[in-house]
């Protein structure tokens, strides 16, 4: 981390950084997994998981290259 890092290792480093934190997310959402502690609903679960499996979509879609972004004739 400092002056000298290229662009690749930035990102690697960063990329890193940034998934563990996800998973570390994820892996605490499972926690709410435990039906002693917690009520939910199959509409809740499907609510959830299609708010995270959006995001997931969009932000993939910002590596692929020449994808268009918003609106042309």
């Amino acid at each position: 981390m400092g002056r000298n890092e290229t662009p690749e290792e930035r990102f690697k480093r960063l990329a890193t950084l940034r998934t563990n934190a996800i998973i570390e997310k994820l892996r605490i959402l499972g926690n709410l997994s435990n039906k002693q502690f917690y009520r939910y609903s199959e509409e809740d679960l499907d609510r959830v998981f299609s708010a995270i499996n959006k995001q997931t979509r969009e932000v993939r879609g910002k590596f692929k290259p020449g994808k268009q972004q918003g609106f042309k004739l």
